[in-house]
Parts: structure tokens; C-alpha cells; sequence
């Protein structure tokens, strides 16, 4: 029987921000046989980003709807909230503040690291269990991850870049945000280790004209642009890329490693860039039995995200059930000891430490005549 998803937890009040509006630790929820397990999905389920925050939504209540078909969590039911951030800064507190009367137990997200960096705290603080998604290593040790974070990226795309493009000099465009800059920042340092030279260049959010920032790069004579923006300001950096007619080689990063780019841009265009990102769990074959589950609950094709949401919602049940409590101290250190959990998107294995997944599988893609994302040389 399917888990129901409220359309949006009631909206409160906005209190103010600081620490005195948390719940405090004495406060925590005591553990209640009776009451459903509440897992909170904080991701952008509208505005941009829309799209991955929804698969998202629907990898957690695919393991939502497994757990309960096989009796719960402990006899008791999972019951899966949505919690809308927009992916904007601005909504981290306020969605925090939607969970947290929810009274959840755990949440899955935040994904937007800009997001994350001001609520995950709150979370601790509150005692809700974070599971969270975003990739910045400004986040580790705030709860656990089994997604790359910006230390495992970095060294794929400069490997790439070194030891296959060979350039000697890069042009780095980024966007400001906390991942955006992170990222640029890795590639940066990275390549100038290498005695690469940078010119890197600020993308103003929501750019629709790409053309001037463009022609800055390619004035600097670049052998390669890197790219470390949104979806949107990236399709419109490669729109203008094609328009100036210049054979660069060119980089998306991990941000714009997304189907959802495909969709919006088209096949031709997104074959004018190489990408940073996790292939499809179609390309996993861990992630079998998840593909399948997942078109038959909601017939149609998974994305990238909803697949490592899976993972999460389902070391999160585990630990739980280890653990023989929902309550927050006991599940967080289980989280903590995860060791050679078999999910869709490969071995998990938690560094106590940090919370952070030990291995990912992070890869420089392409696009195929398809419209598909496919490993670059094929490993």
C-alpha cells in the first residue's frame, strides 16, 4: 500500500532566526510504538530544480513503500512528508522550522548545499536525523551522506583535464553559490598545482546572455572552459559557446551533470560539452531491481537523484532497525557504523568521522545520439 505524501507540510509563522528558536535537545520526541516513523524529503520540488527534487522525493517513497509492505519499521508504519526548500537560501529555516512540526524523525536532504549549510545544524540541534544530500565539504560531519562530495569530485575532473585534454591554460566560470564556488575552487587549485594557467570568471545567477562572459573566456586564448554553474546558466554558456563558432574543448561540472540539462537544452546542444557526474542507476547494475521497482510505482524512467535518496531512506531504516528505536542518538550512531550496505547506487561504507560515504562513483560523461549520458570511455 502506498505511503501518502502530503502536497505541502502547513506553512508557520517565520520565527526568527537564531538558535533560541530551535527545539531543545530536552525536548526530543519520546519514542512511541504507536506513532508512524516520519521521514521529511527536504529538495527543490518546484521553481528550478524542480525535477531532481521530485525523483528525490520519489526514490524516498519507493523505500517507504518496501518498508511498508514488509510490516514498517519496527510495526510501525513509514510515513513520508514533503518539505519544498526551492532550492533557495532564503526557505532553509522556514522548511526547517515545516519539519520540525512535523515532529520527523529523520529528514532525507537538504540537496542544495547553499541551503544546507544554514539548516543542517538546526537539524542536529533538534534532533532530526539528517540524511542529507548536499556536496559540499563545508557539510561534513552533519549527519551522513552517501553522495560525492566536492573532495571526491575535484580530483575526477582534474585527472580528466590533466591526463587527458593536457591544457596549459583553463578558463574557470562559476557561479557564487556555496557548491558552485567549491567546486571552481577544487578545479582551480587543482590545475594550478599542475602549472596550469587560470582565468576565472564570475557567472551572475539567472544569466540568460551569455555571449559577453564567453567571449571574456576565450580572450584569454583557453585550451579548455570549465563550467561551475546551475543548468540554466550553463545551457546558456554552451548556447553561446556554439554561437562564437570556437572548437574549445569545454567541461560542465557536476551541477549540470543532470538529465533534466538534456531535456531542457536538447541533444545537440548538450553534445557540445563533456559533463561531471554519477551515471544513471540504468548504468548501475545494483540498481536493477531499484529500476524496476521504480517504473512500476510511478511509470516512468528514474533520474540521478531519486536513486541515492533510495540508498538514504534505506540505510536510514536500517540503522533504525539495528538500532530498535527511531530515537535520535542511538540512529545517527548506527548510521555512522553503515559498513558494506548493498544499495542501488553500490557499496556503502560511512566514514564514522565525517559521515561521508567513503567511495562514489563519480565519472565524466557524455552525450549519446540517444539523448542518454554515457561514460567516457566506456569505464
Amino acid at each position: 500500500m502506498s505511503t501518502v505524501i502530503p502536497r505541502m507540510i502547513t506553512p508557520l509563522v517565520v520565527l526568527a532566526a537564531g538558535l533560541s528558536a530551535l527545539p531543545a535537545a530536552s525536548t526530543a520526541r519520546p519514542w512511541n510504538p504507536d506513532r508512524k516513523v516520519v521521514v521529511a524529503v527536504e529538495a527543490p520540488m518546484s521553481g528550478e530544480g524542480r525535477e531532481d527534487g521530485l525523483d528525490q522525493l520519489r526514490g524516498v517513497e519507493l523505500a517507504a513503500r518496501q518498508a511498508n509492505a514488509e510490516g514498517g519499521i519496527l510495526g510501525r508504519r513509514v510515513l513520508v512528508i514533503r518539505a519544498d526548500d526551492q532550492g533557495m537560501p532564503g526557505l532553509a529555516l522556514p522548511t526547517f522550522r515545516r519539519v520540525a512540526r512535523a515532529r520527523a524523525d529523520a529528514v532525507i536532504g537538504p540537496y542544495n548545499s547553499s541551503v544546507g549549510v544554514i539548516n543542517l545544524p538546526y537539524y542536529l540541534r533538534a534532533r532530526i536525523a539528517p540524511v542529507q544530500m548536499t556536496s559540499t565539504d563545508a557539510t561534513s560531519g552533519m549527519g551522513v551522506n552517501v553522495q560525492p562530495k566536492t573532495r571526491q569530485i575535484s580530483p575526477v575532473e582534474v585527472a580528466f583535464m590533466r591526463d587527458e585534454w593536457k591544457p596549459t591554460r583553463v578558463a574557470v566560470l562559476a557561479g557564487s553559490s556555496t557548491f558552485l564556488a567549491g567546486s571552481a575552487d577544487g578545479m582551480q587549485a587543482g590545475l594550478q598545482a599542475d602549472g596550469v594557467q587560470v582565468t576565472r570568471l564570475p557567472v551572475e545567477a539567472g544569466a540568460t546572455d551569455c555571449a559577453p562572459i564567453v567571449a571574456q573566456a576565450l580572450a584569454s586564448s583557453p585550451d579548455a572552459i570549465y563550467v561551475s554553474t546551475k543548468i540554466n546558466e550553463g545551457i546558456c554558456i554552451t548556447r553561446a559557446l556554439v554561437a562564437s563558432g570556437s572548437p574549445v574543448r569545454c567541461l560542465l561540472g557536476f551541477a549540470n551533470g543532470d538529465p533534466s540539462f538534456i531535456a531542457r537544452a536538447g541533444v545537440a546542444l548538450s553534445q557540445r560539452c563533456l559533463f561531471t557526474g554519477v551515471p544513471l542507476p540504468q548504468a548501475f547494475p545494483s540498481a536493477r531491481a531499484y529500476v524496476r521497482g521504480y517504473r512500476a510505482a510511478f511509470g516512468m524512467q528514474p533520474a540521478t537523484w531519486g536513486s541515492f535518496t533510495y540508498d538514504s531512506a534505506r540505510i536510514l531504516f536500517a540503522a533504525m532497525r539495528r538500532a530498535g528505536t527511531t530515537a535520535y542518538r542511538p540512529v545517527m550512531r548506527e548510521l555512522k557504523a553503515t559498513r558494506g550496505f548493498r544499495g542501488a547506487t553500490g557499496i556503502i561504507t560511512i566514514n564514522p568521522r565525517t559521515g561521508d560515504r567513503r567511495d562514489v562513483a563519480v565519472k565524466i560523461l557524455r552525450v549519446d545520439d540517444r539523448g542518454s549520458f554515457a561514460i567516457v570511455g566506456g569505464r
